[in-house]
């Protein structure tokens, strides 16, 4: 698969896929269809792209067709395939209204994953221009998308962060502020978790770097830091720790930001904002 992405497990989009589809249908069902399709009507459909992308959630968008019924697919393009305009990623054939009833909450979600992925192949293409920085996302997801979110931005060509407050220790301004300062939260991290995690922090500028890497923290956050400054505490922390740029980051700034030496660029913006790829159900003529 492009962008480095094992293939997305079941368990982490069925669950989703069946609730989207409960809350499209209701109590009621898919009320058009089944007053003007007859019950017997089958049909096939192409799932096709409007504008080029990188593709994502394919197998999300296939099995809400076969929640609800018994439907043939043929995929064309897997996840993680670049695709032009009017490319045809997958047909399915089955009964005309499991098509029709599923297809707005199958599309819904390739779309969007899409989009995050393609997304994040431009901010990860554009960065590459400036330096060997590895571009990672944020916790700032969609609810109850994180998983398929991250998935995404893999697919995409960046890599994760933190998938939660459970998996790493990232002391933030206000940490600092409730602990008393950047060296008593790093010791009193490092005293209540095991070897294996690592302790990050963030600092909006230089002095605060300074304590950062004083205190032995393993990596560093650099908010909002203008280029100049990102150059010197590149620097400042080669051999000490990573250090992750962030803030306001876009797909004409980041070469900029990669060129500085930081180890890592943290975007929000392509799991919260990324648009969705133009994706359509094209149904054969009958």
């Amino acid at each position: 698969m492009r962008g480095g992405a094992a293939p997305l497990a079941p368990l982490h989009y069925e669950a989703l896929v069946r609730r989207e589809l409960a809350v499209d249908l209701g109590s009621a069902g898919e009320v058009t269809s089944d007053a003007i399709v007859p019950a017997h009507r089958r049909a096939a459909a192409r799932i096709a792209v409007r504008r080029a992308g990188r593709v994502c959630g394919l197998r999300c968008a296939l099995f809400a067709f076969e929640t609800l019924g018994p439907v043939r697919h043929a995929v064309e393009h897997e996840d993680g395939a670049d695709v032009p305009a009017g490319a045809v990623l997958a047909t399915v054939e089955g009964p005309a209204r499991v098509l029709l009833s599923a297809e707005r909450a199958a599309l819904n979600l390739l779309a969007h994953l899409s989009g995050v992925a393609t997304a994040t192949r431009d901010v990860v293409e554009a960065a590459a221009r400036g330096g060997p920085a590895r571009v990672v996302c944020t916790r700032k997801t969609t609810p109850g998308l994180r998983a398929l979110e991250k998935y995404a931005v893999r697919v995409g060509g960046a890599a994760n962060h933190r998938f939660g407050l459970h998996d790493a220790v990232l002391v933030k301004d206000n940490h600092r502020l409730v602990a008393g300062g950047v060296a008593a939260a790093v010791a009193r991290a490092r005293a209540a978790t095991g070897h294996l995690v690592r302790v990050e922090v963030e600092v909006d500028d230089l002095a605060q770097l300074r304590e950062a890497l004083d205190a032995g923290a393993d990596a560093v956050l650099l908010d909002n830091f203008t280029i100049a400054d990102l150059r010197k505490a590149a620097a400042m922390a080669r051999g000490r720790a990573l250090t992750e740029a962030s803030g306001g980051i876009t797909p004409e700034t980041v070469a900029a930001v990669a060129a500085t030496g930081v180890d890592l660029i943290s975007v929000g913006w392509i799991t919260h904002s990324a648009p969705a790829l133009d994706v359509g159900l094209d149904f054969d003529a009958s």
